[in-house]
């Protein structure tokens, strides 16, 4: 794979020569006749891939892509990284147990001590670890348990566009009414929905410094008015950059006054990490450009080094849980420790974090580059390499902000043109109008400036559509 890589690199994968067409093959057709219908990305993305390595992936027909979806940021290190590959050689040269359940082994012991020699020291010196079943959304749903065994209480307060998974539990803290409406009643009841510091449409129609703040003064106001009609709650839930809502990141002085507000009113703060955790904001969590420390934080994708691996960490205070209270059968796989421990090391000895920074400011400077000439995309926004470009009309009707309404059908035109360049991007946000970049912390300068390249021919080519 490595010839074709460089053989397309050089001869401008980009270029409008290199135009791929899609068909579908036997696999894809296969596919579409034997997975359900609640199946996702190949409908954007209709490739069958046969290998990978670095940010490229390889499809069965021998056309090579540029990844910037990375199993929605799971793949830290990219695809086949040899220290990932190397971690997990070892274990089965080693004959080690595969599954252990919640059983301690060396790997676990490793991963563990990995894990809280990266965290905040202030957080990791008081934080009890829980293993949870193999999806971030299955440690939201832990953290959920947790806060309302340990406060008594059962109301949660999550954000508007936040995503936490598609269990039942977390599906009730999701903003998108898309995946809940045909529900129709939830098993988790009991959230009361905020407004998140948006920036770029904030729900206040102020913006800015005063927008944050007016946002701070309607919570600090919803939790004290004793006539809010909102019952004390078990806990708070956020993102501090929201990622499948559109890659918003959160003010840092909102986070630090969000802080402030829950710890007064003794109410626990949940982060999730999932997918903005483990350098990809330009620090090793997203919380820490705040300053912050949560009382409770949900980890998954990158922590196991590609492989399924999902923890909770929280404060021991909140450590009231009974044995059994969550469990789960594969919450003991060696392999994916091993490969997290390697990756946890890689990351904090090569300094990747502040390598997504630079990328990230690289990128965003390109596509800022972009949007003085195409007022279609109308905010480039994120941190480190969590980036999102939320797509516009601007000859539509106007917000109280003066922002064009959001434009899915030209988003989705950019990716398709995109990809037939050799791009692999998804959608996220409001109408799915936010083009979203999460491609590996190891992408190089020359690799961002050809992913800007090739973003900026597949705008011109979904424009002239």
């Amino acid at each position: 794979m490595n010839s074709v890589v460089a053989e397309l690199v050089h001869s401008g994968l980009e270029s409008d020569e290199a135009l791929f067409q899609f068909e579908d093959n036997a696999l894809l057709q296969r596919q579409k006749q034997q997975e359900s219908n609640a199946r996702s990305y190949p409908r954007r993305i209709p490739l069958a891939l046969k290998r990978a390595r670095g940010i490229h992936v390889e499809d069965v027909e021998g056309r090579v892509f540029i990844d910037c979806l990375a199993g929605a940021g799971t793949l830290a290190l990219g695809h086949n990284h040899p220290v990932v590959i190397e971690a997990i050689r070892q274990v089965l040269d080693d004959e080690l147990p595969l599954h252990t359940l919640d059983l301690t082994t060396p790997v676990k012991d490793r991963f563990v001590q990995d894990l809280y020699a990266i965290l905040p020291e202030t957080f990791a010196r008081q934080a009890k670890i829980q293993f949870c079943g193999p999806t971030g959304t299955d440690a939201v749903e832990a953290a959920l348990k947790l806060v309302r065994i340990a406060t008594g209480r059962s109301t949660v307060l999550a954000f508007s566009g936040g995503y936490h998974g598609m269990s039942q539990g977390a599906l009730g803290l999701m903003g998108n009414l898309k995946a809940k409406t045909p529900l129709g009643a939830l098993v988790s009841q009991g959230v009361q929905f905020l407004p998140f510091p948006y920036d770029y449409r904030c729900p206040f129609g102020i913006g800015g410094e005063e927008g944050v703040r007016t946002n701070l003064r309607y919570l600090e106001n919803l939790l004290n008015d004793p006539e809010s009609g909102v019952q004390p709650p078990a806990a708070v839930i956020v993102e501090a950059v929201q990622g499948e809502g559109g890659m918003i990141p959160a003010a840092n002085e909102w986070l630090r006054e969000l802080r402030d507000i829950t710890a007064k009113a003794g109410i626990p703060l949940i982060l999730d990490e999932i997918q903005s955790g483990f350098g990809r904001t330009g620090r090793m969590f997203a919380f820490e450009h705040a300053g912050i420390v949560p009382d409770v934080l949900v980890l998954s994708k990158a922590i196991g080094g590609s492989l399924p691996l999902a923890v909770m960490l929280y404060h021991e205070e909140l450590d009231k849980w009974q044995p059994g209270a969550h469990a789960g059968t594969f919450r003991g796989n060696q392999m994916a420790m091993a490969a997290g421990s390697a990756v946890m090391r890689y990351i904090d000895g090569e300094n990747l974090a502040q390598h997504a920074a630079n990328m990230g400011e690289l990128l965003m400077t390109r596509l800022r580059e972009h949007q003085q000439d195409h007022p279609q995309l109308g905010e480039v926004r994120g941190r480190g390499l969590m980036i999102g470009v939320e797509i516009i009309d601007p000859s539509g009707p106007t917000d109280a902000l003066g922002r064009g309404p959001h434009d899915g059908v030209l988003a989705s035109l950019i990716q398709r043109e995109c990809l037939k360049r050799g791009l692999i991007i998804e959608l996220g946000g409001r109408y799915g109008s936010v083009v979203r970049f999460l491609p590996p912390l190891i992408i190089n300068r020359e690799q961002v400036e050809q992913v800007a390249r090739i973003f900026g021919k597949a705008l011109l080519a979904a424009l002239a559509a």
